[in-house]
């Protein structure tokens, strides 16, 4: 069975990087260059933090998942999308995982602050292997999505 890769955006704090590393599977970080302009072959996940603090004028989602999502084929291949946020952003906690859910009709799999908890990295691991299993089940002997 192919594990679902794990496209994910971390700025230079590393929190999204430190959550995305633990998740065991492959992952591509959107920051660096050669991720960012690729096409996904098969099935993927997003991981994007949400950089805002109440300014309504700026957007959330950061420009090179935005840059990424730009293909046709990245968007349609994606099968869900994961959050990480600040709950100091208030309203604002999570809302470019959720407005890029809303916007691609893909659904929300997992919210968590910062670079999550222990129990965060088990939750996360937990629910992209019952994705995998259920793409296998949806397209058995894909393994070369």
């Amino acid at each position: 069975m192919r594990p679902t890769p794990l496209y994910y955006y971390s700025s230079a704090s590393g929190l999204v990087r430190a959550f995305a590393e633990r998740l065991d599977r492959p992952v591509f970080n959107l920051a660096e260059r050669e991720h960012r302009l690729s096409e996904v072959d098969g099935p993927w996940v997003l991981l994007t933090p949400s950089y805002k603090t109440g300014n309504d004028s700026n957007d959330t989602i950061p420009e090179a998942v935005r840059r990424f999502l730009r293909s046709d084929v990245n968007r349609r291949r994606l099968v869900g999308v994961m959050g990480s946020g600040n709950r100091n952003f208030g309203r604002h906690y999570q809302m470019a995982a959720r407005e890029i859910a809303r916007r691609s009709g893909r659904p929300m799999l997992f919210e968590f602050e910062l670079s999550g908890t222990p129990w965060d990295v088990d939750e996360g691991r937990r629910i992209l292997e019952d994705l995998d299993v259920a793409l296998d089940a949806a397209h058995p002997g894909a393994d070369a999505r």
